[in-house]
């Protein structure tokens, strides 16, 4: 029952966001009673932080699954991209910035963990990128891959990017680009161009 409320609070909790669903709203969406939710979280934001927490493990698994599949750095991100947007739901609430807003002691924590990840896998493959000639060679790793984390953080915060302004997925798309256009040489050039141009087809 645990794993079955956690899985439905997450799903909410994306579509919705942290501050607009109750612990009404999830007992009547499982057709259980608010005792039995109680009876394994001790309130909501102890519910909240293990949604987070369980969502982050479940993608960072799901990053290093396709990490090991050894791909083209380039095509690496966006095989990442695209794992990590199916598994947000395109964050219709913006669950991030409700976390920051509402719960920014749980969004440090997971903003720590999200940066010791995230610094592991980018310097990786930043690393693998200027080995194999598609990223300049003398690109600052620790700069690079620090600035696409804190750059990567501030599209989820809904006054610099509103959702009246941009998709989810845009800024994703955007993101992403900007960052390789500014690393790669002219071979890495071509499999971006590549990769940009199949997606719009």
């Amino acid at each position: 029952m645990r794993e079955k409320i956690l899985h439905k609070a997450t799903e909410l909790f994306l579509n919705y966001g942290f501050k607009s669903v109750t612990m009404d709203d999830l007992a009547e969406q499982m057709g259980i009673s608010k005792k039995t939710i109680y009876s394994h979280f001790e309130n909501k934001t102890k519910l909240v932080e293990e949604t987070t927490m369980h969502l982050f493990l479940e993608i960072s698994n799901g990053i290093d699954h396709i990490i090991s599949l050894q791909k083209n750095p380039i095509e690496e991100l966006y095989e990442i991209k695209k794992f990590v947007m199916t598994r947000l739901k395109d964050e219709k609430a913006s669950p991030q910035y409700q976390l920051r807003k509402y719960y920014p002691k749980l969004f440090e924590t997971l903003k720590d963990q999200e940066f010791c990840v995230m610094q592991e896998c980018v310097v990786d493959n930043i690393k693998r990128g200027m080995e194999i000639g598609i990223y300049r060679e003398n690109l600052d790793v620790q700069f690079v891959a620090r600035i696409y984390f804190a750059g990567a953080v501030s599209l989820g915060d809904l006054d610099l990017f509103p959702n009246s302004m941009f998709t989810k997925l845009q800024l994703e798309d955007y993101y992403l680009e900007y960052h390789l256009r500014g690393i790669v040489t002219p071979e890495g050039r071509k499999i971006l161009n590549k990769i940009i141009n199949s997606n719009q087809e």
